[in-house]
């Protein structure tokens, strides 16, 4: 299994507290997340760190800008005890034919929907992703997402700590094998209490986040 899963777009840390989360982050790596921006009506906000290629990291959490959002938060910020590794999305080559060919193997990531987010500069990026709410329960199987003309994250020239590894435990790993497959990915999987963590090179050496 490869280290890094094949077609990895980003993985989410999700947080109760951004601001926190982004100076423990900095503290350990020696990195400083940069402001990705709000996500419009939603309640949250990101800053985001490289992780080398087209790969980044998404620290996500409430957006103290923004009113209380009339749905829950996405990723369920709002009940989390504090930051946690929750999922990861994947971008691969034509969504909707990925969408068909995991169908067709047994897998359904759900429907498309649009989303967007105005970044500091003022340019609004757009995306389209499949329905989280679809997705495998536990977050290990990933989102699908596809930038279409917006600039992607990894352009604006973030500031990046080299990806050296993803891997997950679940208690049935063959059944998270599965719909990995389906969408032509997959994740260095053990068996335990659903978790996801990585391990990124930074200047202060190898750093894992749960």
């Amino acid at each position: 299994m490869n280290a890094v899963p094949p077609l990895l777009d980003h993985l989410v840390l999700a947080t109760p507290d951004l601001a926190a989360t982004v100076a423990d982050f900095a503290q350990r790596t020696g990195v400083m997340p940069v402001p990705g921006g709000a996500h419009p009506d939603l309640g949250t906000r990101n800053h985001l760190v490289g992780l080398g290629g087209r790969s980044y990291l998404e620290i996500l959490g409430p957006d103290p800008e923004q009113p209380e959002p009339a749905e829950p938060r996405p990723f369920g910020v709002d009940q989390l005890a504090g930051p946690r590794t929750l999922t990861w999305a994947i971008s691969p080559p034509h969504l909707e034919s990925a969408i068909k060919t995991a169908r067709a193997r047994g897998y359904d990531p759900g429907p498309v929907h649009p989303m967007s987010r105005r970044t500091p500069d003022g340019t609004v990026l757009r995306w389209r992703l499949t329905d989280g709410g679809h997705a495998h329960p536990s977050g290990l199987v990933p989102f699908l997402i596809d930038w279409g003309s917006s600039r992607h994250p990894t352009s604006s020239g973030l500031p990046v700590t080299p990806l050296l590894e993803v891997s997950a435990t679940a208690p049935d790993p063959e059944e998270v094998h599965g719909p990995l497959a389906a969408l032509g990915t997959g994740l260095a999987l053990t068996t335990g209490p659903v978790s996801l963590s990585f391990t990124v090179n930074t200047p202060n050496g190898p750093v894992t986040f749960g």
